[in-house]
């Protein structure tokens, strides 16, 4: 065990290591074509924005579910209202969280 942290420690001192990571990494700066550019901002935010509207739509249907089957003493009706609520904020908070990733993704490929 002594001769893997002794070699670790070989390595971490070695002065040549430092120098290594100034000279191999590229000046590169990856970019989209500018066909491609325009037309994919557009689709990703009209999903995104049509998926987040259809799931404010399913909880609000779920809150009126819920409001029926409690006002008529519908237990079933209720129940399933809630779990829309419960679904549809699940559907929401996925969207944004995939929006969110693949938007990252898009803007560092795009480039400055």
């Amino acid at each position: 065990m002594s001769q893997i942290l002794m070699s670790l420690h070989t390595l971490a001192a070695d002065p040549g290591l430092h120098v290594l990571a100034d000279g191999p990494v590229p000046a590169f700066s990856p970019s989209l074509p500018e066909t491609v550019n325009s037309p994919v901002s557009t689709i990703l935010g009209w999903t995104a924005g049509g998926g987040l509207t259809l799931a404010v739509l399913g909880g609000l249907s779920g809150w009126a579910l819920t409001a029926i089957g409690h006002n008529t003493e519908r237990a079933a009706l209720a129940a399933r209202g809630k779990q829309g609520v419960l679904w549809s904020l699940i559907g929401a908070g996925g969207i944004g969280v995939t929006s969110s990733l693949v938007l990252a993704v898009y803007t560092m490929s795009k480039g400055s």
